[in-house]
């Protein structure tokens, strides 16, 4: 019988772990990875959490409260730092995490809005960094880590974005700006910015607010292109962390130029778009002249 209770539900993965599988082949790949997940399982268990499952380069668990989950998180963060085998490899992880009510079920399986937050908390991480909801890192209380606000992100369920934080896990801090919890949305910088999008007659206008803005061949994106190299959903445009990036989710990688600079592949990674240029999806400039996405960074 499943039964709802708060706890804090953590996501972690290995940063990069595509490029893994192509630089050191599958065996090797997974050997690493598997060495990763059990250090993970280790510091989860230290802090009395537990694991619910692991997903190929990816492992879930809950915790009974935030700072069980934060501290974990950041521990999680120096294990990685420190362990030399994972540092000869340039291994990292990236890590979400968020405390609320969640549905867990007979067989310990979770489910539910936390576990949708967290995992979102989780895709807006960046290598070696911690992103948790503003409101978790506001319930802690004692010695806790010191946090940086990254303005706002959308969740799917949710009907405004909501705020999030940076965990400032390094046990050397010297140089950077602390504060001690997120700032409020309207006194950020940068909320005013608007992306505009171009594509055969079609202009779209993108906000801080928007939800993510996916583009792919099948008709429930919000840009169709059609073309036999172009994957269903092929990649999608968020404002996150003060910048509107485009991240990749295909087979044949998407090509950005922006300005006069050479274009970039893009490719299962993410770009910042600044200024104005053009986009192609699944095919080099050189070849695609028929179906150019523009775009300008106010």
């Amino acid at each position: 019988m499943s039964h709802s209770r708060p706890q804090t539900i953590l996501f972690a993965d290995v940063s990069g772990s595509t490029r893994l599988f192509e630089s050191r082949g599958d065996v090797e790949a997974r050997r690493l990875i598997a060495a990763v997940l059990d250090a993970l399982t280790q510091v989860c268990q230290q802090h009395g959490g537990r694991v619910i499952k692991t997903i190929g380069d990816e492992i879930m668990c809950t915790f009974p409260g935030a700072l069980n989950g934060v501290l974990a998180a950041c521990d999680m963060q120096r294990r990685m730092g420190r362990d030399i085998n994972f540092v000869r490899d340039s291994l990292a992880v990236r890590i979400g995490l968020h405390h609320g009510d969640a549905l867990e079920e007979a067989d310990g399986d979770v489910y539910g809005d936390a576990v949708n937050t967290a995992a979102r908390m989780a895709s807006l991480a960046k290598r070696e960094q911690v992103v948790t909801t503003a409101a978790t890192y506001d319930s802690l209380s004692g010695k806790v880590p010191e946090a940086r606000s990254l303005g706002k992100a959308r969740v799917s369920g949710k009907l405004l974005p909501i705020e999030i934080v940076d965990l400032v896990w390094q046990e050397d801090t010297s140089g950077m700006t602390m504060v001690q919890s997120a700032v409020r949305i309207g006194d950020l910088p940068g909320t005013g910015a608007v992306l505009k999008l171009r594509h055969r007659g079609q202009t779209v206008e993108l906000k801080p607010e928007s939800e993510p803005f996916a583009m792919g061949r099948e008709p429930s994106n919000h840009l169709t292109v059609e073309a036999d190299w172009v994957s269903r959903t092929h990649a999608t445009i968020e404002y996150k962390r003060g910048h509107f990036m485009i991240a990749d989710r295909s087979t044949n990688g998407t090509y950005v130029r922006i300005g006069e600079d050479d274009e970039q592949k893009v490719h299962r990674d993410e770009l910042h778009l600044r200024k104005s240029g053009t986009i192609s999806l699944g095919q080099s400039f050189g070849v695609n002249t028929g179906d150019i996405i523009y775009f300008d960074a106010d």
